[in-house]
């Protein structure tokens, strides 16, 4: 029996027991970039779109509504004056915001029809005087609400971007405009400062703030910028959720943003639930600082409004969680986590169930869970919220997941002597039980890493692509003379993989995404054409667009689909019949039929089996790189991350390479350039731009969607001469585009 089986009916005993109370996880608890700011001028609404329209740019992302009053912002009337505003209307067929008196000197906002009492915890007033009793409207939940009933379905979405984001945006500036004469910019900052602590439950952040606000109070200018950092712009929730550093302030990860999240959901969830049934949801969390209480704090918050919830019985592996989506069939999922980021960040992923399968969400999903957020952040006071007691799910769960993970591998056909790290992440418990089930001997561990550990002490960063990271492997595996290393990052949905290379000063070599990938996505081909016989081979090879052209290489020898998706397994995932599929940040789906998102630890079971193979064969992975070498030509790749600690950088550079695109990286002629700012070939909008050159390499350049960096992809390929010719004349191509990228991004 699934979590919607029923109406309002028991979930299995065999799947789900125990009741949690809030009040005592209350006790128990208390022991991703930055949102734009709001653009200069508002865009005219674009009229509601026909079948033709499907090739136009896509509407601008929604200004950010959370501007400190007294900010200076545009309107369509760039004279906009407080009697201005107070007259200001947009109207279109289907979408209206309205700007006027209620009584003398008592302004109204409002978007189409609704009115909700304001407050002075609402981001649109500040505790400004001006405001205090003003109604103010919020972006209604969905896109047709938005639109109001006259709207077409089939037009909702594209026309609801538009309208919403030009409301938004007169919005502010009408906000600002009848505030400006009114409210000292500090003054207001430390309002809606003071209104956030009067909301946080918890000690350590409310400490934070109070220092803070005395602070800048004081005069203090660095307490001040900090407040600004916090409170001019609010964590984005989008297809990646939400992830941030965890501190005080609308900027970052804490318990009131969390609630505020789960509370979003929950309405999202409740609104587009099936007449007469009750939506679900099933919460995970791993070994990350307040992981747990986050989890805890949306359970309460998601029973309390009225969600079936179900929270996983210890902190495990986002994979588990992914699985648990689709095994108790919920129709959502949230995964407390922020993967391989920094020791101090957090993150919230959600998963959609349903007509998604348990993938993550894409757009407009997130624009409607980020509408209704907002809404409850502007309309309610986090202690408001109601809260109930949950359900804890059984180990079976878990169970189900080692049972359908172990299941990849058949018997080893010989023993691998290998070396595994968690990187001080949650993934070892869970792929103990796999490997053991699977028949595989138990590695030698990485004992300073196995346990989970919030501080990530041996580590900088925590994530295995990093330098460093990997360096308490290497001196185990020499140790131990390793015939293979394995790592998962601390959620355990990537995986690292090393092998003996006498030319590293380490005597291992860490293989790159793409190189387990095409390997891995070999694999899953010959499986496939194996398992197909005499029949027609079918099925998809799927990876991003950033990733290596080696798969399309695999998918045309074996008469396979290939898809190329945005960065993302929640783009990866939905590929129609997709049996493999892999991006080159680590991130492999192995088994699509049973879990929807990128899984190091299926990946690590997969890839064991391999190399089990091969040494029964007398081969090992080297030898196995060579013969795809040999078999699709040499694909050499390589990445350039640049951490920034300001996020306009990123968009400084990309600018210039739009601006003044060059003619030459290094000594190789730029053949042509993409642009997928306004979507290509099919693709949603990205902020990506791809550059193809006259030898047929090429290079990708992106801003990371989790982390302040400028990533740069570069694909190399040699397919004359010996495989040693290959690698040396692909290995070469990619050191002369590498040289030239970063002396343009300098």
């Amino acid at each position: 029996m699934s979590l919607n089986d029923a109406e309002t009916g028991d979930v299995t005993p065999a799947r789900v027991s125990g009741r949690h109370s809030a009040r005592a996880d209350d006790a128990e608890a208390d022991a991703a970039a930055p949102a734009a700011q709001a653009s200069p001028a508002a865009e005219p609404v674009a009229s509601e779109p026909t079948a033709d329209a499907a090739d136009t740019p896509a509407a601008a992302p929604r200004p950010n509504p959370w501007l400190p009053l007294g900010t200076p912002t545009a309107a369509p009337d760039a004279g906009l004056t407080r009697d201005a505003a107070a007259a200001a209307q947009l109207d279109t067929d289907t979408a209206v915001l309205t700007v006027q008196p209620e009584d003398e000197g008592t302004p109204t906002l409002v978007i189409s029809t609704v009115t909700v009492p304001a407050n002075d915890a609402h981001p649109l007033d500040r505790s400004s005087e001006a405001l205090t009793n003003a109604r103010v409207v919020d972006a209604p939940t969905t896109a047709m609400d938005t639109l109001g009933e006259t709207a077409a379905p089939a037009a909702a979405t594209p026309f609801a971007d538009a309208a919403s984001a030009a409301a938004t945006a007169l919005l502010a500036a009408a906000t600002s405009a009848v505030n400006s004469d009114t409210v000292d910019p500090t003054v207001a900052l430390l309002e809606t400062a003071r209104a956030w602590l009067r909301q946080d439950p918890d000690a350590e952040t409310q400490a934070q703030l109070r220092g803070l606000i005395n602070g800048a109070s004081d005069g203090n200018a660095q307490a001040l910028a900090s407040l600004h950092d916090r409170f001019d712009t609010r964590l984005e929730f989008g297809t990646a959720g939400l992830r941030g550093e965890i501190s005080a302030g609308s900027n970052r990860m804490n318990r009131v943003l969390v609630s505020q999240a789960a509370a979003g959901l929950a309405a999202y969830l409740l609104e587009h639930a099936a007449s007469g049934t009750a939506p679900s949801v099933v919460i995970g969390y791993d070994g990350r600082k307040n992981s747990q209480v986050f989890a805890t704090d949306t359970a309460a918050i998601m029973s309390g409004a009225g969600v079936r919830t179900v929270l996983l019985p210890r902190l495990l592996p986002t994979p588990v969680l992914a699985f648990a989506v689709r095994h108790l069939d919920a129709s959502a999922g949230v995964m407390v986590t922020a993967s391989h980021n920094p020791p101090n960040d957090n993150g919230y992923k959600v998963y959609l169930g349903g007509e998604n399968e348990g993938a993550q969400i894409v757009s407009p999903d997130d624009k409607f869970i980020a509408a209704a957020i907002l809404a409850v952040a502007a309309d309610k006071l986090v202690p408001e919220l109601p809260r109930a007691a949950y359900e804890t799910a059984e180990e079976d769960v878990v169970r189900a997941y080692v049972d359908a993970t172990a299941s990849l591998a058949h018997p080893p056909r010989a023993q691998v002597n290998t070396v595994y790290t968690a990187l001080h992440g949650v993934g070892w418990d869970t792929t103990r039980r796999v490997l053991e089930q699977a028949g595989f001997d138990l590695p030698t561990l990485v004992d300073a890493q196995i346990a989970p550990d919030a501080a990530f002490p041996t580590v900088s960063f925590p994530n295995p692509e990093e330098p460093g990271a990997m360096d308490l492997s290497y001196e185990i595996a020499r140790e131990v003379s390793a015939e293979l290393i394995i790592a998962n990052d601390p959620d355990a949905d990537r995986l690292a993989v090393a092998i003996p290379d006498a030319a590293e000063e380490s005597g291992y070599r860490r293989l790159s995404g793409n190189e387990v990938g095409m390997i891995l996505g070999w694999r899953a081909a010959t499986q496939a054409a194996r398992a197909a016989g005499d029949e027609p081979l079918t099925g998809t090879l799927a990876c991003s667009i950033v990733s290596s052209p080696a798969l399309r290489a695999v998918a045309d020898a074996y008469g396979l689909d290939f898809a190329d998706t945005l960065t993302g397994f929640k783009w990866v995932s939905r590929a129609p019949g997709l049996i493999f599929g892999y991006e080159e940040a680590l991130g492999y789906l192995v088994n699509p039929g049973t879990v929807r998102d990128k899984d190091g630890i299926s990946a690590a079971v997969a890839l064991l089996s391999l190399v089990s193979d091969l040494k029964a064969e007398g081969l090992t992975l080297g030898d196995y790189l060579d013969q795809f070498s040999e078999k699709f030509g040499h694909f050499a790749s390589g990445q350039i991350s640049i951490r920034v600690s300001d996020l306009s950088t990123i968009a400084l550079v990309m600018t210039r390479l739009r601006q003044t695109p060059p003619e030459l990286i290094g000594r190789i002629r730029v053949d042509q350039i993409d642009d997928f700012r306004w979507g290509l070939g099919g693709l949603p909008p990205s902020d990506v731009l791809r550059i193809r050159l006259t030898d047929g390499s090429r290079v990708m350049v992106r801003p990371s969607g989790t982390e302040p960096k400028l990533k740069v992809y570069i694909d190399t390929h040699s397919s004359a001469g010996t495989i040693e010719e290959r690698k040396v004349a692909a290995t070469a191509a990619l050191a002369e585009l590498d040289e030239g990228m970063r002396a343009l991004i300098a």
